[in-house]
């Protein structure tokens, strides 16, 4: 960088940097939230040619900034968030410049015709948003065996830690792959099962997969919406508490949204570091832990053992009555078509593509271009009636909520009298998924090639405020995060 002031901000100060550190600057006039976006668009130009994580930056992200800026001056700061730069998924609606269109081709050109909930409530918390991540592409619900990361639009996003060599996860790839580089300061996932937590094991991030109600799903293009939700990606547990009181809200058009008992609450109450005392934690190792490589699960071994010797009591070879129920993913073939039909619908009318048999169409008169792993899912739902009246639909639907419910999450907890389930990596995410409940990923180590490697802490409905209390605890005492070399 020319400037002398941001390049020394930039070789020594940038990286890592806290939402809380930003905002001391910025109220010292030391920064402007216009700088800080230039520093953050500068280093995507740096290293995201090789990561692949970025599909657009907001043209207008250096004038909102500025305005940002001005505002700040004369009324002071909205909220934490004020002149923070984000990254949204490239499933979530913006009406502004950028495209919205769930990493295909298909829907290359779509500009939505109103801000999803997300995008509405980040502007009104004065964030910058500040570009649209790469992603598997339609949320990993097109192909068997679809590479995580990959998008006809966007090509393969790579992890920091080892492109190439490491997984990155999905589908929230591009938002974990960004953060974790340092592209911006926080970034929006999106998970109907493990597509935050998974990346964020990946990449060394804290991912909050919220309980379904928490934030509203309206102008989030969908897979299912009984599972499908919006969530923070940050490098630390603070960043996202800060975030996820910026998402929360109540939505008239979303009515699981009027279940949310948080409207007004501050999530970053519960950063306690002796958020871990006097809690029971369950270890659910059995059926999960030995998928797991060996690296991985001496990584995970090694991990716990700072619970142990925390304040936490910890409740050793939990088992799920559900841990190896015939899981399916039969419910989101079904509520796939008639979700997807419905947002497609409503799109500006010179997208020619608006509905599922039009996207499968499109796609089999590209097929160089999109079809590198076919599209036998998105067949599969289109031959559903897109009604949801099918008995296997509903006896899918009840299965799911009995075995991640009743035989799931909510038994273990009874049971063993818990405050949260701890599952190694992100396994067991589906269950969580199926049930709608809330779960957060933290940093857990490294193998010794050097990839991440993450625990994920998992409750019951609307236990956000326990899971942060115990995620900030844990990140405090172990502190593994550390930035990859670019």
């Amino acid at each position: 960088m020319e400037n002398p002031k941001l390049k020394k901000l930039y070789d020594t100060w940038l990286e890592e940097t806290t939402i809380t550190q930003i905002q001391e600057k910025f109220e010292k006039g030391e920064l402007t939230s216009k700088e800080l976006v230039l520093m953050y668009i500068h280093r995507i130009a740096a290293y995201d040619g090789r990561l692949h994580s970025i599909l657009e930056v907001n043209t207008n992200a250096l004038q909102i900034a500025e305005s940002l800026d001005a505002e700040r001056k004369k009324n002071g700061p909205r909220s934490r968030l004020h002149g923070i730069p984000i990254l949204i998924k490239d499933n979530i609606d913006t009406h502004d410049k950028m495209h919205t269109s769930a990493g295909s081709l298909a829907l290359k050109d779509s500009i939505a015709l109103h801000d999803s909930f997300v995008a509405e409530q980040l502007r009104y918390s004065g964030a910058v948003i500040l570009g649209k991540t790469n992603m598997t592409e339609w949320a990993n619900f097109m192909a068997i065996g679809m590479k995580s990361g990959y998008s006809s639009r966007g090509g393969q996003v790579l992890n920091p830690y080892g492109p190439g060599k490491f997984d990155v996860g999905g589908s929230s790839s591009g938002s974990g792959a960004a953060i974790a580089a340092n592209f911006a300061t926080v970034a929006v996932g999106t998970e109907t099962s493990g597509s935050i937590l998974n990346p964020a094991c990946q990449n060394s991030l804290v991912g909050i997969k919220p309980t379904v109600g928490l934030i509203s799903r309206r102008g989030i293009i969908p897979i299912a919406h009984t599972q499908d939700t919006a969530g923070p990606m940050a490098r630390t547990v603070e960043d996202a508490a800060i975030l996820l009181n910026a998402l929360c809200g109540s939505d008239e058009r979303d009515p699981i949204t009027k279940t949310n008992p948080f409207l007004n609450f501050d999530f970053t109450e519960s950063l306690l570091k002796n958020g871990l005392k006097g809690k029971r934690i369950g270890l659910a190792w059995k059926g999960f832990v030995e998928i797991l490589s060996e690296e991985k699960q001496l990584v995970i071994h090694t991990s716990v053992e700072f619970l142990k010797k925390s304040d936490a009591f910890v409740v050793e070879d939990i088992e799920l009555p559900s841990a190896n129920a015939n899981w399916k993913y039969d419910v989101l073939t079904y509520e796939f078509k008639p979700d997807l039909n419905a947002y497609l619908n409503n799109l500006h009318p010179s997208i020619p593509v608006r509905t599922l048999a039009d996207l499968i169409e499109f796609n089999h008169n590209h097929k160089e271009q999109m079809l590198k792993y076919g599209q036998a899912v998105l067949i599969e739902s289109e031959e559903t009636s897109g009604s949801l009246t099918e008995a296997a639909y509903i006896e899918a639907l009840e299965f799911d909520l009995y075995h991640s419910k009743k035989q799931g999450i909510d038994f273990v907890l009874e049971k063993y009298k818990l405050d949260a389930i701890v599952f190694p990596s992100d396994e067991g995410s589906h269950i969580s998924a199926k049930a709608g409940y809330p779960s957060i990923a933290v940093p857990a180590g490294y193998t010794e090639e050097g990839e991440p490697v993450g625990i994920t802490f998992a409750g019951t409905a609307y236990s956000e405020p326990t899971l942060i209390e115990i995620a900030y605890a844990y990140e405090q005492l172990t502190k593994f995060r550390k930035a990859p070399i670019l």
